[in-house]
């Protein structure tokens, strides 16, 4: 297995220069605040557009696009990502979700021009029939978040934060089946930048890992399940989490609904719940707790990830 290390990560953000849109940074609006990544304003309102460039990117320099096309399974941000980047590439895009996935994913993703397949409750099912329909046409198989290829282009966000906030010490970033934890964490331990991975209290695929020594199946159920709804975190995810430098906390859904009211009532911004996730660690009342959240020190410097918009924002209370 392919081992991530910082220098694909470059390779990555050389490949997909031009392609994605640099990331916009909102600073603190208060002392001792933390600044917003707003990678809600990638194409596709997600960071999964800079995987699926990357990744398809990769396989045409090599010759290795089939005229299949790509496939994919998704809860429907890495779907949006494949359908965009396929387009761009002049390849058809097949893509499985879960009957769950946000009817505002599905409209986005028949408007790219894919072939839309809705099978099962769950993201492995929809994995299941993707890795078959694979199999049976010759499609190139893409993946949400577990391919070297998909983190290398999610991880090309820290740099380009690192060149926007001088001194900084720590990195924030939901994870579900950990693609872009991964890619962010190796290029953060690179320059020596703490990681927090932040997932749901019931969506926890990797700090069940990071205790189990191993990748494990975990239950699913959170208000956040759509995007951070992975049963399993990728072995690459893990091998991150246990490099020097990173913490692994889970927050509460209540936590995780008041970060996302808060960033409409004091930015507008309307963001999904896995993009609140990342913000509810360092709001979160009980940041003290083990595990609960995390309280940045006095003077620390810290960014959080603001991965995607892709919500229905009228169960947003306007203020």
């Amino acid at each position: 297995m392919h081992t991530l290390v910082y220098g694909d990560i470059t390779t990555a953000a050389d490949r997909v220069a031009g392609h994605v849109r640099p990331v916009a940074l909102a600073g603190p609006t208060e002392p001792g605040g933390v600044h917003l990544a707003l990678e809600l304003m990638q194409h596709t309102g997600s960071f999964k557009a800079r995987g699926a460039q990357n990744f398809l990117l990769a396989h045409r320099e090599a010759g290795t696009l089939p005229d299949a096309g790509v496939t994919i399974a998704s809860g429907g941000n890495a779907g949006l990502a494949c359908a965009w980047a396929a387009a761009r590439q002049g390849v058809p895009a097949t893509v499985f979700l879960p009957t769950t996935a946000p009817r505002v994913k599905v409209a986005r993703l028949r408007r790219y021009g894919a072939d839309v397949r809705l099978v099962g409750t769950e993201y492995a099912e929809a994995l299941a029939a993707c890795e078959e329909f694979a199999r049976t046409t010759g499609a190139l198989a893409s993946h949400a978040y577990d391919h070297p290829l998909i983190a290398a282009g999610a991880g090309t966000l820290l740099d380009e934060i690192r060149r926007q906030v001088p001194g900084l010490d720590t990195v924030v970033v939901a994870v579900g089946g950990g693609g872009l934890f991964a890619g962010v964490a190796t290029a953060a331990g690179h320059h020596g930048i703490r990681t927090v991975a932040v997932e749901p209290e019931n969506c926890r695929a990797l700090d069940a890992a990071v205790q189990a020594g191993r990748p494990v199946d975990v239950t699913v159920d959170s208000v956040a399940a759509d995007s951070l709804g992975a049963r399993r975190a990728s072995a690459t995810a893990v091998r991150a989490a246990q490099q020097d430098g990173v913490r692994s906390v889970l927050v509460p859904d209540a936590a995780i609904v008041r970060a996302r009211q808060a960033l409409w009532d004091d930015r507008r911004l309307a963001v999904e719940h896995a993009a609140a996730t990342a913000l509810a660690a360092v709001i979160h009342p009980d940041a003290d707790a083990l595990d609960a959240g995390y309280r940045p020190a006095p003077g620390e410097t810290v960014c959080v990830i603001l991965c995607g918009a892709n919500t229905d924002p009228t169960d947003l209370v306007a203020l």
